[in-house]
């Protein structure tokens, strides 16, 4: 097997070096500049492929042909200036950053950002380049928005049939035979180990929030730039709902904990005081960071692997990358379950810290 895999990979290594060969030895004069200039060509069409795939949009791209021409359909582009107003997104220029006209005033769309500008499409730049133009309140249906809406739609469409077919039988069916192990998981090994006996409280917020950010993580999967948990505004969110319910749900043994630590000396209360009140609030930040930081990660090693076969183009790459790109791929799978469960853990860990009951003490003090 060893001899197998060294002829193979000895035969890949010499077509690589003829190839490379025979490409220097019918290079024109100056090809090593202009070869060069090829590269970062390709290098920067990669990095602008990348961002796409990352950033939201205000159309929804399935594939791109061999000319360039964006196959997909057009978002309701919906917006705040002086009163709302709306239009599809294949309105003429509007996605080629063109102005565009609404009412006798003009607009320009400049890195998925809504402007405000005049009839030749002038913006204004401060020095590192960032638009400093007016901007309007943009309210539009971008690729984001659309698959939260949709996302959420199906959620409530599957749990809710799930939920009737219960009332007729405690035998799963269905969907309901592949979702009630992810759900008695999230029950048993994530609710009540950390919250405890008041776990029926938020297992609905648990359930919702694990799902929702699992099918949001496998959506991210597709060949569709659907990125909505790697961008840090739907983290923000999330984490701001665990924050929310955290700090609303809390009893007076975690805010006495917070503010007036007891058994502490007077001095060190008042210098953990701020450095508690502090940790409430890095608690979401962390929960922010982490599944912003982790999917948007796997997301760019991904494309930026099939991005370097076009940058190198020999055979070693086309063997090589695809492989890596693979590996990483079902990785990016294990990764989608691994970050709702590790979002849904901590929240859950947090809200318990929260509400839980400190009866030692009070014990103590009688």
């Amino acid at each position: 097997m060893f001899k197998k895999f060294a002829v193979l990979f000895y035969s890949i290594f010499v077509l690589n070096l003829v190839s490379a060969q025979h490409g220097e030895a019918t290079a024109e004069a100056g090809s090593a500049t202009t070869e060069l200039s090829e590269k970062d060509k390709v290098s920067k069409e990669n990095k602008e492929f990348i961002n796409h795939h990352l950033l939201d949009a205000h159309d929804f791209t399935l594939m791109v042909d061999k000319e360039g021409h964006h196959i997909g359909f057009p978002l309701p582009v919906i917006f705040y200036d002086n009163g709302i107003h709306a239009f599809m997104s294949n309105k003429e220029g509007f996605m080629h950053g063109e102005p565009t006209e609404v009412d006798g005033n003009f607009y320009k769309l400049h890195h998925e950002k809504i402007y405000k500008t005049d009839a030749a499409g002038t913006l204004t730049f401060d020095e590192k380049g960032h638009a400093t133009s007016e901007k309007v309140l943009d309210l539009s249906i971008t690729k984001s928005v659309l698959i939260i809406l949709l996302t959420s739609i199906f959620m409530l469409v599957l749990f809710t049939g799930m939920a009737r077919s219960y009332k007729k039988s405690q035998v799963p069916t269905g969907a309901a035979k592949f979702l009630e192990p992810l759900v008695i998981f999230v029950r048993d090994e994530i609710a009540i180990p950390n919250i405890g006996h008041k776990y029926k409280r938020f297992i609905g917020y648990l359930l919702t929030v694990f799902f929702f950010i699992l099918f949001l993580n496998v959506l991210g999967l597709m060949p569709f730039g659907i990125n909505v948990t790697g961008n840090i505004t739907m983290t923000f969110f999330l984490a701001i709902l665990t924050y929310l319910i955290t700090t609303f749900s809390a009893n007076k043994d975690y805010w006495k904990h917070i503010f007036w630590m007891p058994g502490v000396p007077v001095p060190m209360k008042l210098i953990m005081l701020p450095i508690e009140l502090l940790g409430t609030i890095t608690k979401p930040f962390a929960l922010m960071i982490r599944l912003f930081a982790n999917m948007t990660a796997g997301h760019i090693v991904v494309m930026s692997l099939i991005g370097l076969i076009y940058v190198f183009k020999n055979v070693i790459a086309g063997v090589a990358f695809p492989f890596l790109t693979l590996v990483i791929y079902l990785l990016e799978v294990l990764v989608a379950f691994l970050q709702a469960y590790i979002f849904t853990m901590l929240s859950a860990l947090f809200i318990g810290m929260a509400v839980q009951d400190h009866e030692h003490e009070h014990h103590t003090a009688h």
